[in-house]
């Protein structure tokens, strides 16, 4: 890995044992969390550290179990990979679909060309939490994302509705947490925070850690929407003036298809990818995230009702 210096490394190595701190005091303080997993870079990077907090390799296991929400019109790839990273490491995998939230009455289907299942996620977390009584749940939010994270603690203090209240955040001074709750409410825990999308990148390529490969530049048929190119799917209805075409992209964000772009792109290797991110200055979000485009506090709006 010639391309990622010594400084970097010393870099990453302190924010990993940030990370590793904050997951070994919510592992300590709570009796049942769980890691919320995508199956995305981030909640990649999460397993990994969660590996190396508690010792697995040298006879330790992760002492929790992956979450993930399934909205149910997620990238096949992801699924895939999901799957095979929690067989390969002998995790437990609990699932919520939003499908059976909406078989069940719990949210209504859009429709239109717009429809999407992004939103519908936060009834089927909720419900998931409440059904597996967890009390934390550890996320791979980081400052650099979007406003609303950037105001976000490192522990995210949830009431018993699932909401997050900007001005009854607790205070994190010399990196002491409070993660105490009472009965019904719940931590989200956010161990890299703190880290960058290329800290992120770095951090990949200097650990070698597989990831699903719509992340590296490949041939997809595409279509433009609002400055975005969206997968042709069977979840997105086109437009009458959108064809679709064939292009080289990649993914810098894994999310519900109907609401996350690919980028134009020739980064084959982790190292190509690394030297992409270094030059951009568009956040992941901001760039490919159609859900955080609704208004100026879409993300801020969902957070206060339950989102991740």
């Amino acid at each position: 890995m010639t391309a990622i210096t010594q400084p970097a490394l010393s870099h990453l190595r302190a924010l990993e044992a940030e990370a590793i701190h904050v997951m070994r005091e919510v592992a300590a303080e709570r009796e049942k969390p769980a890691l919320l997993f995508s199956g995305g870079k981030d909640s990649i990077v999460l397993v990994r550290l969660a590996q190396k907090a508690f010792g697995v390799g040298l006879g330790g296991v992760v002492p929790f179990p992956l979450l993930h929400i399934d909205t149910g019109h997620n990238f096949p790839e992801v699924i895939a990979f999901r799957d095979r990273l929690v067989e390969d490491n002998g995790l437990e995998l609990l699932v919520g679909s939003v499908q059976e939230s909406i078989d069940a009455g719990r949210v209504r289907e859009e429709t239109g060309p717009r429809a999407s299942r992004n939103r519908l996620q936060t009834v089927t977390l909720l419900d998931a939490i409440e059904r597996y009584e967890l009390d934390a749940c550890f996320g791979g939010a980081r400052r650099d994302e979007e406003r609303a994270r950037a105001k976000e603690r490192v522990l995210s203090f949830r009431d018993d509705f699932g909401q997050w209240d900007p001005r009854r955040q607790r205070p994190e001074l010399w990196d002491l947490y409070n993660a105490r709750v009472r009965r019904g409410e719940n931590i989200r825990a956010f161990p890299i925070s703190n880290w960058t999308e290329l800290d992120v990148w770095q951090y990949i390529a200097s650990e070698e850690l597989e990831l699903p490969n719509i992340y590296m530049a490949h041939e997809r048929e595409v279509f433009a929407r609002d400055g975005m190119l969206y997968a042709v799917s069977e979840f997105i209805e086109l437009m009458e003036d959108e064809e679709p075409f064939t292009a080289s992209v990649r993914y810098r964000t894994v999310g519900d298809m109907s609401c996350t772009g690919a980028v134009r792109s020739t980064a084959s290797t982790l190292q190509d990818v690394v030297a992409e991110i270094a030059a951009t200055n568009i956040t992941e979000r901001g760039e490919t995230r159609a859900d955080d485009r609704a208004s100026e506090a879409a993300m801020e709006d969902r957070k206060k009702e339950g989102y991740f």
